[in-house]
Parts: C-alpha cells; sequence; structure tokens
C-alpha cells in the first residue's frame, strides 16, 4: 500500500512504510474521512500518535496545521521509519519521536495535555482497551476539549466503563472502524 500525505503543506508526499508486517498503516480513505470530520479543529492543535508507526495520521495533522504531535513506538524500525517520514516532510521541528512502550508511557507523569490522543496498536491483541483505560486513568493527558479516537478492526468493538472519557461517535470504512471519545462533562463540585 502506498501511503501519502493527502492534504495541507506537505501534500502528495510519499510516506515510507515499516519494512515487515508489524504495523497497520491507515487506509487513506479512513485517514481522509477522520480528517474531514475533524476539519478546520486541527489548526493549532497538538496530537499525540501513541503506536506511530509509519507516522502516517501525525503527519497528515502536522500537514492540516496541528502546530506539535508527540509520535511513541516501542519498535525500532518503526521509529526510525517516523523519523525519515518527519525529515521527508520537513516537520521535524514541530515532532518530536520517543521510543518505549505504549502502556509504559501512558502510566507516566503527564508532561503536556493534548487535543487529540490516537490510539491504532496491532490488532486482535485487546490493547486499544488497555491503552484508552490507562489513558482515562491518567487524564493529565488529556486537554480540556480533548478528544481521543480509536482505530480498530470493527469485530474489535466493545462497550467500555470509563470514568474521564466517554464515546460519543463511530465510522466505519470497510475493514477499519474509528470509535470517538471525549472528556466527560462533570458538574461542578
Amino acid at each position: 500500500m502506498t501511503l501519502r500525505v493527502i492534504s495541507g503543506e506537505a501534500r502528495g508526499r510519499k510516506l515510507k512504510s515499516v519494512p515487515g508486517d508489524t504495523t497497520r498503516p491507515i487506509t487513506d480513505r479512513a485517514k481522509e474521512s477522520l480528517f474531514n470530520i475533524l476539519a478546520g479543529d486541527v489548526v493549532d492543535s497538538t496530537w499525540w500518535d501513541l503506536f506511530g508507526g509509519t507516522g502516517a495520521v501525525g503527519i497528515e495533522a502536522l500537514s492540516r496545521g496541528a502546530t506539535f504531535v508527540r509520535f511513541s513506538d516501542r519498535e525500532r524500525l518503526a521509529v526510525e521509519t517516523i523519523q525519515f517520514n518527519l525529515a521527508h516532510c520537513r516537520f521535524e521541528s514541530r515532532a518530536e519521536v520517543r521510543r518505549g512502550d505504549a502502556f509504559g508511557l501512558l502510566t507516566g507523569t503527564p508532561d503536556r495535555a493534548f487535543d487529540y490522543v490516537y490510539i491504532a496498536p496491532p490488532q486482535y491483541k485487546d490493547m486499544w482497551t488497555q491503552a484508552l483505560s490507562l489513558l482515562d486513568e491518567n487524564p493529565g493527558w488529556l486537554g480540556v476539549d480533548c478528544e481521543v479516537i480509536v482505530q480498530i478492526a470493527p469485530r474489535e468493538y466493545q462497550a467500555m466503563e470509563l470514568f474521564n472519557l466517554v464515546e460519543f461517535d463511530q465510522r466505519k470504512y470497510g475493514t477499519t472502524l474509528l470509535v470517538f471519545y471525549e472528556r466527560k462533562i462533570r458538574p461542578q463540585e
């Protein structure tokens, strides 16, 4: 599958894939639909592309005007691919790449709050529920109007009981399901 930046500053640039089969890149159709849903909200936003893979989602966000994206992945080849793709698109100054286990990173002390957290782990390992639960338990990572977007196969989906987040939308594109969560609005205490 050929990966490319769909719109914005780096439109049309081809992105390198991670060698092997350890990543699950988002299809252009699903990525374009995602960014059409978010529309102008991407401008001046901050992102955490949690299971970075190729970096395609975070790079698309940067191309469309995001101010900062943190990419993380535990695989060395994925980290090197993200770094290559960022350099190719000239976005290194607006990005940070961390090699590490997503679950370990999520349990750490938050050093910033993000507007968007994108969770697209390897399929069929129930990693998305673990990542979402850890994020829910450590809300310092979540900006006031934060959205968490999960990319999974439709048959992986299950409703989850969360304390700080609530599901508000789902969109299916072929074999890709995007599930959207936002911060719960709590009454003033």
